[in-house]
């Protein structure tokens, strides 16, 4: 029999997220990012889910050539753009967008002789301070790029730093619009915080990411109360249960010591699997559709938590680590982290099940 442990993805809950983007940005064109192995929920298997997409992004080119070999044809756009002169020729081959963000890329463009010329997207640094032209370079930088028969198309991007703050938007908005001020060119500015606040941002395409997979981009708002749906579950089930005395501790180091009788429930789940090692005494854990509490040291193959609210509980009870009924989002909060890296994490010998409806149990 297989180990009880296995994440579920329900491509319904991303198509509807996909809608939810549409519903908020109803005139701007969709790039959905599909970085990191789609957030750590397997490129190919929700690439199916994705198909009213207007394209994809991401930053592996490895990934986009696996994309044109699978004939996905829409726009795909490398977030990174490209790291050496030598890939240009594999993506005017491929027909891939590719952003261009420093003197570097602009001068490999002018140098090469390409088959066809490439979709450029050039990125503003208007805050973020990462990847970008400052504002008083861009026009320039446009300029050589229109020029260059290497390219086919310009376009403008913009990433924020602070699109979940209140005042976040205002100074980078500006910056941009003074870097942009006289080019005619199409213009990208929403990440999954952009996309929620589209009135006051913009432009011509959005770039969803954290969203589509139904995990919030703001701290001060739920998914759900964003429309959004859970798309990963990760699910298992009790595979021990131990009668604690007042004074015993439970897993590496004691970190939890009983201060009355309790059961506790060990689970088949632990870092090795991709569960935040720095998880403390609390974080929420569902047991029988019934919210408890992790108690103990996660270990590299299994958790503990307390059945006190569940006394039904016993061996191949089922268990929801996140995902529907416990939000990622309020795991990684007990955890000090964000729902990105709870998703991104998901360890390779985690099996994957896909299913087309929300909260469907599937056996192994």
């Amino acid at each position: 029999m297989a180990r009880p442990l296995y994440a579920q993805v329900n491509l319904a809950a991303l198509r509807a997220n996909l809608a939810r983007v549409r519903e908020l940005a109803p005139k701007a064109q969709v790039l959905a990012v599909v970085k990191a192995n789609a957030y750590g929920h397997g490129l190919l298997r929700v690439l199916p889910a994705l198909a009213d997409a207007d394209g994809l992004a991401l930053v592996e080119p490895e990934m986009a050539y696996l994309l044109r070999e699978h004939r996905y044809s829409r726009r795909i756009l490398l977030l990174e753009g490209f790291f050496t002169p030598a890939e240009l020729s594999e993506f005017a081959q491929r027909r891939l967008a590719t952003v261009v963000h420093d003197e570097e890329q602009v001068r490999a463009l002018e140098t090469s002789v390409l088959e066809r010329p490439l979709e450029v997207f050039v990125k503003v640094n208007a805050g973020m301070n990462r990847l970008g032209f400052r504002p008083d370079k861009v026009a320039a930088v446009c300029r050589r790029l229109a020029s260059s028969p290497s390219v086919a198309a310009l376009r403008l991007m913009l990433h924020f730093a602070r699109a979940e703050d209140d005042d976040g938007l205002v100074d980078a908005l500006a910056a941009f619009d003074r870097a942009c001020t006289g080019l005619p060119y199409p213009r990208s500015l929403a990440n999954s915080a952009g996309v929620i606040r589209f009135a006051e941002v913009g432009g011509d395409a959005v770039r969803p990411g954290i969203m589509l997979y139904g995990a919030t981009p703001l701290p001060y708002e739920t998914a759900e109360r964003l429309g959004l749906r859970p798309v990963m579950t990760l699910r298992s089930a009790l595979i021990g249960v131990q009668d604690l005395r007042p004074g015993d501790g439970v897993g590496y180091g004691a970190t939890y010591v009983a201060s009355r009788p309790h059961r506790v429930g060990v689970i088949a789940c632990g870092y090795a699997d991709g569960y935040p090692r720095h998880a403390p005494n609390g974080t929420p854990v569902l047991v029988c559709d019934t919210p408890v509490r992790m108690v103990g040291r996660p270990s590299m193959d299994m958790l503990t938590v307390d059945l006190t609210d569940v006394p039904q509980a016993t061996v191949g009870s089922p268990v929801v680590l996140w995902g529907e009924g416990l939000p990622v989002d309020e795991v990684a909060s007990a955890a000090a982290t964000v729902g990105y890296e709870l998703l991104c994490a998901v360890a390779p010998r985690v099996p994957f099940v896909t299913s087309e409806l929300a909260g469907v149990d599937l056996a192994l």
